[in-house]
């Protein structure tokens, strides 16, 4: 029997391909030295069908503006994050209005 993981991450990959979809969950180590970065720690890789992440991300996006609308608070993001990522301000503003 598989073990269930219940953990905290603070970073995330993504890798899809034509066979499926891997999402990597990695932490930070919480006192970092400016002068020795060190890697994240991966906690766990999910696996899953490229159909199986598209139906995840519509339910998750649906219970997010859910929950906003609720509970009438925004989970606004920084936009040094969007920046960090690559995400223009316009384009990030779009995808919430759907």
């Amino acid at each position: 029997m598989v073990e269930p993981i219940d953990t905290y991450a603070d970073q995330f990959m993504v890798t899809i391909t034509s066979w499926g979809a891997n999402l990597s969950f990695l932490v930070n180590t919480p006192h970092p030295e400016a002068t020795k970065p060190v890697a994240a720690e991966r906690v766990a890789t999910i696996r899953m069908s490229n159909e199986h992440l598209k139906v995840i991300a519509m339910i998750i996006v649906r219970q997010i503006k859910k929950i906003e609308t609720d509970s009438g608070v925004k989970c606004e993001v920084d936009s040094r994050v969007l920046n960090s990522l690559g995400i223009a301000p316009e384009d990030w503003d779009e995808f919430w209005k759907r």
